[in-house]
């Protein structure tokens, strides 16, 4: 099992950067699997965010890492979160 930190719960954004030849697709379904993981009440922007920072030596600065894409899409993606469906969204 990989131990991870406060950030990366289970280590899978570290292993994805790891991982060669890894693909856009496969960094969106790790990312999931992070988010599953981390604690319902976790400041997620902020730990994205350090993650980002942690990472961006490996991917040499240059956020060509499919992984470093799909953590500014995290950022950009949470930053306005809707409510979908409820009584008034239903067909009358």
């Amino acid at each position: 099992m990989i131990k991870g930190d406060a950030t990366d719960p289970k280590g899978l954004i570290n292993e994805a950067y790891r991982i060669d030849g890894i693909t856009y697709g496969e960094c969106r379904s790790i990312f999931l699997d992070w988010a599953l993981a981390v604690p319902v009440d976790a400041d997620t922007s902020t730990m994205i965010r350090a993650l980002i920072e942690r990472h961006a030596a490996a991917d040499n600065g240059t956020d060509s890492h499919p992984m470093t894409t799909v953590l500014h899409e995290g950022l950009t993606g949470m930053a306005a979160p809707r409510r979908r469906g409820g009584w008034r969204s239903r067909a009358r």
